[in-house]
């Protein structure tokens, strides 16, 4: 087996440290040899259906050790599994289950009903054991053995992990166990991890930053402990009693943990086991920053920016916060970065161009779009007039990010915008199209929707929608459908009526989405 996947490190803790404790979940606790037994008996079970190699598993359910174990031992299989947002709504669901062609679903009894709305024939298994034929996690513990083993390629498809692009639709990228394992081993090199940290897990267990936390919880003997971030103050429970060391966050979770009443936030001398603030997935503010700095006296505060395509890109060294604190950094070990002009040159300082990531951590492509895979995967002749393609190798590949930045004369890099116009609103990238399709099959009213953003301090950005009737429409009728079709976060905060949406040329018929939001900013 391949010493490049992460199969290979559960063997290793199991074999060096299996009294330790690997997953606190709670009252709950498992260590990396009760972890490994379990993870076993699981890998075990699904490699006995006989599934074809590269099967797709579905994981669609609330976050708890059993989702980690779930996780763990399809990575020890030759399955790839594919992590659903349990804040889908079904028909959301259904497209990803379509999409990748799902042959079963891991799930929980908070879900079996949003399964059966999709009419999903696939085969299901539960963590609970339920009053329906379907086998539980329950039941493999008391019936499977433990004894497993495996051979895996760290060239192979690991995950597809799903997120919301241009078009609307949820895109699938594609990930392999090398990638998985190599972004373990570089973020434990920078942050400098070790086998006594205590990593929150906080964040889902969706998308690359939030597995993230588990591998290099693995990598390094150390120890995850999970939380549901819900109330602050649970949050700060957790941080707490966990004696948490190392705290990934987003930043919509920065501005929640500080909001409200400053009396529920806890004592300062009570947080000193913090060492490590990580964020990743948007703009940190400066308030922010002293939040961070007021009240965990002891941590680092590391910010980072990573691409769809590519797990991380770069971090700003916490030494900069304060200097540059707008910076996105400089590139990870194992990165290069250019910023290519229109005519392919390397940017001058303060010159816009476009992020081209080189270098380790590239993600496969995207699952069956081969245009898009085209449109950010592409062969480094892109960068002819910058490096020296030598002997005719010229088959590697880079990432074209879409994000427009600069540097400075220090070489720091700063993000500017981005090509398409997508939201990045409470840590999440969502589609303006998406939310356009819901308007326009269900709420009929409607003749015309834009749906945009606006800047937000404490969600990065505000979601608008304006749209056109033969009358206004009660904001809340609008509100109350659009909320059983699409998850909280998607919801627009601000709606509102016009008679007539204003178009880019008559003959286009385009609505003009830039003059909608310059006339909402004016009344703002």
């Amino acid at each position: 087996m391949s010493i490049n996947c992460i199969r290979t490190l559960i063997e290793k803790a199991n074999e060096i440290c299996p009294d330790k404790i690997a997953i606190i979940d709670g009252q709950k606790q498992l260590t990396f040899g009760e972890l490994y037994k379990k993870v076993n008996q699981i890998a075990r079970y699904f490699s006995e259906l006989k599934l074809e190699s590269g099967s797709r598993i579905g994981i669609y359910s609330h976050k708890g050790s059993e989702q980690v174990i779930a996780i763990l031992a399809l990575l020890s299989t030759e399955y790839i599994f594919v992590p659903i947002s349990r804040l889908l709504k079904p028909e959301q669901v259904e497209h990803i289950v379509k999409d990748c062609n799902i042959k079963c679903i891991i799930t929980d009894k908070a879900k079996i009903k949003n399964i059966d709305e999709i009419k999903y024939d696939g085969k299901i298994v539960t963590y609970e054991a339920i009053e329906r034929d379907i086998v539980s996690f329950e039941e493999i513990y008391k019936c499977c053995s433990d004894v497993y083993t495996c051979n895996i390629g760290d060239y192979k498809n690991a995950a597809i992990t799903y997120s919301f692009g241009v078009s609307g639709f949820p895109k699938g990228i594609v990930i392999t166990h090398r990638n998985l394992i190599d972004s373990a081993r570089v973020v434990s090199q920078y942050l400098h991890l070790k086998s006594d940290d205590v990593i929150s897990g906080t964040l889902p267990f969706i998308l690359d930053y939030g597995l993230n936390q588990i591998f290099c919880a693995i990598y390094n003997n150390a120890t995850l402990a999970i939380h549901s971030l819900v109330l602050p103050a649970d949050f700060f429970n957790h941080l707490i009693n966990d004696k948490v060391t190392i705290l990934p966050l987003m930043p919509p979770h920065i501005t929640q943990m500080f909001e409200g009443d400053i009396k529920r936030i806890p004592n300062p001398k009570l947080l000193v086991n913090l060492r490590i603030v990580t964020s990743s997935g948007g703009k940190i503010t400066p308030k922010m920053i002293n939040d961070i700095e007021e009240r965990y006296p002891n941590a680092q505060f590391f910010s980072m920016h990573g691409l769809t395509e590519a797990f991380r890109s770069t971090y700003l060294d916490p030494s900069q916060l304060k200097i540059r604190p707008n910076s996105i950094g400089k590139p990870i070990p194992g990165v290069e970065i250019h910023i290519l002009n229109e005519q392919g040159f390397e940017c001058k300082p303060r010159e816009i161009g476009e992020l081209i990531h080189r270098g380790g951590y590239i993600y496969k492509g995207y699952w069956k779009s081969k245009e898009d895979t085209q449109k950010r995967l592409q062969s480094i002749q892109i960068l002819k007039n910058i490096v020296n393609l030598e002997g005719d190798l010229t088959d590697e590949i880079v990432v074209c990010s879409g994000d427009f930045v600069y540097r400075d004369e220090e070489d720091y890099i700063y993000f500017v915008s981005r090509k398409d116009d997508m939201i990045k609103s409470c840590g999440f990238r969502i589609s303006p199209y998406e939310i356009e399709s819901v308007v326009h099959d269900r709420v009929i009213d409607i003749a015309q929707c834009a749906v945009f953003s606006i800047e937000n301090e404490k969600t990065e950005e505000e979601i608008v929608m304006v749209y056109s009737a033969k009358r206004e429409l009660p904001k809340n009728e609008i509100l109350f459908e659009l909320k059983k079709h699409l998850p909280n976060h998607m919801i627009p905060t601000i709606i509102i009526y016009k008679e007539k949406l204003p178009v880019t040329s008559p003959s286009e018929g385009k609505i003009d989405k830039e003059v909608l939001k310059k006339q909402v900013l004016e009344v703002r």
